[in-house]
C-alpha cells in the first residue's frame, strides 16, 4: 500500500527536429507515459503549457518551446470514496496489481452502485490509484463473474495496458458451464453491439463491433459442458453474449440464459445444487500479458471459487450416478 502522493512536474524543451510537427503529435512523442487524449486534456485545463500558454492541439510548433507538465495530484475519480474493501492480491509491483476478483463484486461506482466496489477497494489500498482514470482498472469483469485481472498502477502503466489490449496481445482464458452438451470446440466471430430494445444488455447485431471468442470442451455432463473460452476481443458480456447465440447459454446466467431446466431423473441434491448457483457460472482464470515496465512476459492463475467447485461437483456426482 502507498501514500498519496504530490504533484509530478516535468518541464522539457522542444527540440527543433519537431519544427513545423502537430503540437499534440509532438507532446506525444515526447511524453510517451501519457496519452494524447490525457495530454490534451492537461492542456485545455492549464496542468501543461508552452511557453507559458495553452495552445490549441493542432498548433504547429517552432521548436525551442518550453513545456511545463504539472500532473495532478487531486484525484482523477474525486468522487469515489476509498472503503476497506479486502483484495485477494496475486501480484504487485511498483506497476501493476493482480487481482482474484470475488463474483458480487461491482468493478466501479454507478447506477445502483455507489459504493462498496472494486474502485473504492483499490483507492483504499493505494491512495495514489485515485489519480488514474477509473482507479488504474483496465479491463472489467461483470459483478457476478469471478476472477483474475490487471490493474495499472501508473499512467505509463495504465496507457501500455490499454494498447496491450486493442493490440491483442493480451491473454485472457475462462472457465464456464454452458447448458447444453457441445459435440466438440469451436468459435464464435460475430460482432456485438447494444441490444435494439433492451439498452442494459447486448446482442449479436450486423454492424457492431467485432467481436470473436475460441471455445473448448473441458468435460461433458448429462445436459452441461465444462469449457475453457479464450477471448480474442473484449466486448461488454462477450463470452455470455457468443455462447448464447451459439444456443449454450451459461448455466445461471440472468440475462442471456434459458429458464433453469433440471433433468427428470435428478436427485434432490443435484437439483437443489443447480438451484443454488445463483450467478452465471463464468470465472476468469487466467491473465497473461508483458509486463508493462520490465518487457517480461508473466501469467497468473486464479483458482476456481467454492461455488464454482461444487457445482462442478455436483454435475459429475450427478453423471456418475446415472453412467450406462
Amino acid at each position: 500500500m502507498s501514500d498519496e502522493s504530490s504533484d509530478a512536474r516535468i518541464e522539457l524543451v522542444i527540440p527543433a527536429s519537431h519544427t513545423g510537427k502537430r503540437l499534440d503529435k509532438t507532446l506525444a512523442e515526447l511524453l510517451p507515459d501519457y496519452s494524447r487524449s490525457r495530454l490534451k486534456q492537461w492542456l485545455t485545463a492549464g496542468d501543461l503549457t508552452v511557453d507559458g500558454a495553452t495552445p490549441a492541439p493542432r498548433t504547429a510548433v517552432a521548436g525551442g518551446e518550453a513545456v511545463r507538465l504539472i500532473v495532478p495530484a487531486a484525484p482523477h475519480d474525486a468522487e469515489v470514496e476509498p472503503e476497506a474493501i479486502a483484495l485477494d492480491v496475486i501480484h504487485e509491483d511498483d506497476a501493476i496489481l493482480v487481482l482474484n476478483k470475488p463474483a458480487g463484486l461491482v468493478m466501479h461506482p454507478g447506477a445502483g452502485n455507489p459504493d462498496g466496489t472494486l474502485a473504492n477497494a483499490l483507492i483504499a489500498y493505494d491512495a495514489a490509484l485515485a489519480a488514474l482514470p477509473r482507479a488504474g482498472i483496465v479491463h472489467r469483469l461483470d459483478k457476478d463473474t469471478s476472477g483474475i485481472l490487471v490493474v495499472a498502477r501508473t499512467f505509463a502503466a495504465h496507457k501500455q495496458l490499454i494498447a496491450a489490449l486493442a493490440a491483442r496481445t493480451v491473454k485472457r482464458e475462462y472457465e464456464a458451464v454452458a447448458i447444453g452438451v457441445m459435440t466438440a470446440g469451436g468459435h464464435v466471430d460475430a460482432p456485438i453491439d447494444r441490444h435494439p430494445v433492451d439498452r442494459k444488455k447486448m446482442a449479436v447485431r450486423e454492424g457492431g463491433r467485432e467481436a470473436i471468442t475460441h471455445y473448448r470442451v473441458i468435460k461433458r455432463y448429462r445436459a452441461h459442458t465444462h469449457i475453457r473460452c479464450r477471448l480474442e476481443t473484449g466486448r461488454t458480456h462477450q463470452i455470455r453474449v457468443h455462447l448464447a447465440y451459439a444456443r449454450y447459454p451459461l448455466l445461471g446466467d440472468p440475462v442471456y440464459g434459458r429458464r433453469l431446466s433440471i433433468p427428470r431423473d435428478s436427485g434432490t441434491a443435484f437439483a437443489d445444487a443447480l438451484r443454488g448457483f445463483k450467478r452465471q457460472a463464468l470465472h476468469a482464470a487466467t491473465l497473461g500479458l508483458t509486463h508493462p515496465t520490465t518487457g517480461e512476459a508473466m501469467q497468473w492463475s486464479a483458482p476456481r471459487p467454492a461455488d464454482f467447485e461444487r457445482l462442478l461437483d455436483a454435475l459429475a456426482t450427478d453423471a456418475a450416478e446415472h453412467d450406462g
